[in-house]
């Protein structure tokens, strides 16, 4: 029952975090540990978009792949990602984007998660719990190389 939470001031204005996490397509080019994502469907509906993708991930010898229903939610900044198939017994996910006052944002990132087997838990737990917690640092450098730095925070 590892989970993860982090609060992470960033430079970029919350739409433009919002947008980069959004961009699940392009996961695999800088995420640690994702090296490949496809996206099943995609139905849209009010402004919100629902995505179920699955993602590939892996290190050294050892390779997953999951399935998880994206709730793209642009109208709140936020977006929720819910388990649906693969080597977990549960997974939730859940990314907000909030105004720091000083034209950055803070991101909210949240995991909770059990893999279905031990074994793999005890080979891909600590591995995992690592990775999560450069998530944000890996989306904040993406935000650098695309919009630029900014001296803001």
């Amino acid at each position: 029952m590892p989970q993860f939470e982090t609060a992470r001031p960033v430079a970029h204005t919350p739409e433009d975090m919002y947008a980069l996490v959004a961009d699940v397509e392009k996961y695999p080019e800088f995420l640690p540990l994702c090296e490949a994502l496809s996206v099943r469907s995609r139905r849209e509906r009010n402004g919100r978009t629902m995505l179920v993708a699955d993602m590939t991930v892996g290190y050294k010898a050892l390779r997953e792949t999951f399935t998880s229903q994206v709730h793209l939610k642009p109208d709140e900044l936020a977006i929720d990602v819910k388990y649906l198939d693969g080597p977990f017994r549960y997974l939730n996910n859940e990314w907000r984007f909030e105004k720091d006052g000083q034209g950055g944002s803070i991101v909210h990132f949240f995991i909770d998660y059990e893999f279905k087997s031990r074994v793999l838990g005890a080979l891909m737990g600590t591995m995992f719990d690592r990775a999560f917690r450069m998530f944000t640092e890996a989306f904040e450098k993406r935000a650098n190389a695309i919009y630029g730095r900014s001296k803001v925070v």
